[in-house]
């Protein structure tokens, strides 16, 4: 890139970033020049992006256009609440031409609760905005505030164990499990008290699990109900999420009903 180029560009990415670091609760206005202009913005495929106690890596895709062709995307920049944030610059940004006046970079922000790295608090779980600033040959420019938002969630597990195995006709089956979620503070999973889950069930056989009933977790997240022996099948607990936590499902568990 030219330097004259570069020192542009350095200038404008400057300014809009320190209008949205210092002042995070204001909606800044888009920033462009000239005709170009972005297509299509993905982060993580368009799924959630799901964050337990170890790194995760989210791939960016950004398709833009201009008369003159793409030169390139200056940075990729994620926010969250307030001291959750991470970026990466272009020369971690790959932008490949679709055609002469196309082209889609690409790039990966690697959120790492254990080194602080975008995610510094639970707070991180919520609504993030990805902003960039895509540039043209021509020196057209575009920063769309925000390009595209997504949703960041902390990682749950939940585990069952059903007994005794075997078990006769008729008894009594005991269903424990746990239900936890990742702790981005102490970086641990923790148990996830007072939520809701389902017990489900699959008979020997069959391909559908049938709901059995709801059970609310203890403050530990501890979970714990009985049901009565009817046949060989299998049973886990299933718990729904929320907006700030993912969904779980445990392993299934066999009981030999004789």
């Amino acid at each position: 890139m030219r330097a004259g180029t570069r020192l542009v560009l350095f200038g404008i990415t400057a300014a809009m970033l320190a209008t949205t670091v210092g002042v995070r609760t204001a909606q800044a206005a888009d920033v462009k020049q000239g005709d170009i202009k972005i297509n299509k913005a993905v982060v993580n495929g368009g799924r959630t992006v799901v964050v337990g106690t170890r790194a995760v890596a989210v791939g960016v895709a950004v398709t833009a256009t201009d008369n003159s062709g793409i030169s390139g995307a200056r940075h990729f920049s994620a926010f969250g609440p307030v001291a959750n944030y991470l970026q990466i610059w272009d020369d971690e940004i790959t932008c490949v031409k679709q055609s002469a006046t196309t082209s889609t970079c690409t790039g990966t922000l690697v959120l790492d609760p254990a080194r602080g790295q975008g995610i510094r608090d639970n707070n991180a779980a919520a609504t993030w905005q990805l902003r960039t600033l895509v540039f043209a040959h021509d020196l057209d420019y575009i920063a769309p505030n925000p390009l595209v938002a997504f949703k960041v969630q902390r990682h749950a597990r939940v585990t069952a164990n059903a007994a005794p195995e075997p078990v006769k006709k008729g008894r009594t089956i005991t269903v424990t499990g746990a239900l936890s979620r990742a702790d981005w503070n102490t970086v641990k999973y923790a148990g996830y008290g007072k939520q809701k889950a389902t017990l489900q069930y699959l008979r020997k056989g069959t391909k559908k699990y049938v709901n059995l009933k709801t059970v609310t977790a203890s403050s530990s997240g501890a979970l714990k109900t009985t049901v009565k022996a009817t046949a060989d099948g299998y049973f886990r607990y299933v718990y729904a999420g929320n907006p700030a936590t993912s969904a779980a499902v445990s392993a299934a568990d066999y009981v030999d009903v004789r």
